[in-house]
């Protein structure tokens, strides 16, 4: 079944869009304070199609995204208490625990990490917030953490290029279906070991 090389088809069409660093953009805030989606889901198909541009995307990506982080601290600085019983529902509260116990660690590395990896970035910025982190070392922290990470991805297409969009034309059916399947396998296997 092709079901990703037409999404990932669609993905390269938006990314020409003439209004897409407008969507990169609000995709970057949305998901460093509320949104589930992360950027790189356009950013990589964005500097694929346009290699030129691609640092210009990765800057576009990180100055959004670190403001939305600046909102996900401030939701977490004057609303906790608003979103808190949402936050404890939802699959987030564990990495949310986390956050804290990170932040009591590690400080500023807490966001820095988080910035850079797949952890759930806005998770922290709520925390951080939370947690009256201050303002200045976790600007910083966004900054450095999420560029490394955008411009690290935005790099690696631009540098792939037209090859590295053919590459992943002929395979994103067969790259899509096997992260469905490590997905399930992983969830399952959690679950296995969490009844024992």
């Amino acid at each position: 079944m092709r079901l990703f090389s037409s999404l990932y088809a669609r993905a390269m069409q938006w990314s020409r869009h003439r209004h897409a660093p407008w969507y990169l953009g609000g995709l970057s805030f949305a998901e460093s304070s509320f949104f589930p989606i992360p950027p790189d889901v356009m950013l990589a198909p964005m500097s694929l199609a346009n290699p030129r541009r691609a640092w210009y995307f990765a800057l576009i990506t990180t100055l959004a995204s670190v403001a939305g982080g600046l909102f996900g601290y401030a939701i977490g600085y004057f609303a906790f208490d608003a979103i808190e019983p949402w936050l404890r529902e939802s699959n987030y509260w564990p990495t949310y625990q986390k956050a804290v116990a990170w932040f009591g660690e590690w400080g500023f590395w807490a966001i820095f990490i988080a910035g850079f990896s797949p952890i759930p970035y806005k998770v922290f910025t709520i925390a951080a917030g939370a947690l009256s982190m201050a303002l200045l070392p976790f600007t910083v922290a966004s900054v450095i953490g999420r560029g490394a990470r955008f411009f690290l991805v935005a790099g690696l297409m631009a540098w792939g290029g037209a090859r590295m969009e053919a590459m992943l034309a002929r395979y994103v059916d067969r790259l899509g279906w096997a992260t469905v399947a490590a997905v399930v396998g992983g969830v399952l296997l959690y679950q296995g070991f969490g009844a024992h």
